[in-house]
Order: C-alpha cells, then sequence, then structure tokens
C-alpha cells in the first residue's frame, strides 16, 4: 500500500472522529478553528508590541495596550466570521466580546493564582518553575477553555425570535 493511500486512510478516519467529538453543540473543529485564531492573534498581538516597544522605542504601558488590542481585534474579527460564522451585529457582538474577555481573564487568573497557593514550585529535572509561571501557565489554560465558551454562547450566539 502506498504511502499517499494510507495518508489519505488516515486523513479521513481523524477527520470523522473529529466530528464525532462533541461536547453538547461544541465541535473539535469548531475548536481547533478558535485555536488557530488564537495563535494568529497572539503573532499579531505580540509583534506588535515587539515593534512598537523596540522598533519605534514606544513606552511600555502604550506598546502592551495598542498590541493587545490589536490582537483583541483580529481574535473578534476573525471568530466572528471564520471559527462561528456568526451574524450578530458588530456593535452588539463587541460589547460583549469585550465582557467575555475581562470576565475570562479575571476568572481565570484569579482560579490559577487561588490553585498555585496551594502548592510548591514545579521541579522537573533540571527546569524550575516558579508559582507565578505556573499561575500563569494554568490560567491561559483556564482562560483560553472559558473564553471559548463565553464567544460560542455568548458572544456570538445568534438571539432567537420565539413567535407567537
Amino acid at each position: 500500500m502506498s504511502q499517499s493511500v494510507k495518508l489519505r486512510s488516515y486523513l479521513r478516519i481523524t477527520s470523522q472522529l473529529a466530528q464525532r467529538i462533541k461536547l453538547g453543540s461544541v465541535s473539535f473543529p469548531e475548536f481547533i478553528k478558535f485555536l488557530m485564531v488564537g495563535l494568529l492573534n497572539t503573532v499579531v498581538g505580540m509583534g506588535l508590541m515587539f515593534f512598537l516597544k523596540n522598533g519605534l522605542e514606544w513606552p511600555f504601558f502604550y506598546a502592551t495596550f495598542s498590541g493587545n488590542t490589536a490582537g483583541a481585534a483580529v481574535s473578534f474579527l476573525m471568530n466572528r466570521i471564520y471559527t462561528f460564522k456568526s451574524g450578530v451585529p458588530i456593535h452588539v457582538g463587541a460589547a460583549r466580546f469585550i465582557i467575555v474577555v475581562m470576565a475570562c481573564y479575571f476568572l481565570s487568573f484569579s482560579i490559577s493564582r487561588v490553585i498555585t497557593g496551594t502548592m510548591d514550585s514545579i521541579t522537573a529535572g533540571p527546569f524550575h518553575i516558579d508559582l507565578d509561571n505556573t499561575a500563569i501557565l494554568l490560567g491561559s489554560v483556564i482562560y483560553t477553555l472559558t473564553n471559548f465558551i463565553g464567544q460560542k454562547f455568548f458572544v456570538f450566539k445568534e438571539s432567537t425570535q420565539s413567535s407567537l
């Protein structure tokens, strides 16, 4: 059997499996799209931060705020168009998006600080991870999951009108 036949068979099986993995109305492919958009908005936001801070020598606050704002705009637009294919009006979705991002941020990083507050630092072989960095890593995972749920079920959820 040729490699291309094996690859096509593997991709077909993987695609079928991905389509079957669902949590309620959450699909695996949709979550993968969300992660890809997250990667893109991170590259855009951080790229802009570093360019403004190091290339144009902007003050730290202005550079990070501008980069985060640009990354959030990319996230909102790409998730609206590509991930969730939403018809929610931009002004409605944008207001909801800001609420969700802020709520997820405070919730996720507060929870991660509480959890890591009960731990000792982590040492794996020659690597030592202090509690702040552990909280950042854990908070990022919680943030990604809660942000996905918030965007899917609140930001880009289209209201249904009940007919009488």
